[in-house]
């Protein structure tokens, strides 16, 4: 078994077998080939006597793995977008206040009295809000919203 952030893997004569824990639940999965970080996958079932059970599953499974981004409340969006955005400008060296400027306006961000400030105190909670995303793989989940939602051509 290879273990792999959540996943416990094996290489089978028939393909691949894999345990993805998603929370405290463990999905039982198969694939021709080996698993892959950011692939999209297929969930194909036999219409037999079990069918009802595997969609079953399959739905568990794929709620499990979240909400979709679209689907979120336009507040929660914007606060994640926000998110995402504090935090990529903290780990490329920028200060809270110039975060707050850049997220606030400058007109909302006083020179004096910037500890007291409850935009401060936002844009801190900003970037704490997203450090879990970051280890969960946001970028990754961004990519996939966005492939899913170009159109066509």
């Amino acid at each position: 078994m290879v273990p792999n952030q959540g996943l416990l893997q094996r290489c089978a004569g028939d393909g691949w077998h894999a345990v993805l824990r998603i929370g405290v639940v463990d999905h039982c999965v198969w694939s021709k080939g080996p698993p892959a970080a950011g692939a999209r996958y297929t969930a194909k079932r036999p219409f037999d006597a079990d069918f009802k059970q595997r969609a079953f599953a399959a739905r568990r499974m794929w709620q499990a793995a979240g909400p979709a981004f679209r689907d979120l409340s336009k507040q929660r969006r914007e606060r994640l977008s926000e998110a995402m955005r504090a935090l990529d400008a903290k780990t490329t060296g920028s200060t809270y206040h110039a975060i707050a400027e850049t997220l606030f306006g400058k007109k909302r961000i006083p020179e004096r009295a910037w500890k007291t400030l409850d935009l401060r105190n936002r844009t801190v909670r900003l970037v704490q809000t997203c450090v879990p995303l970051v280890c969960a793989g946001y970028r990754r989940i961004c990519a996939w919203t966005q492939t899913r939602l170009a159109p066509s051509t």
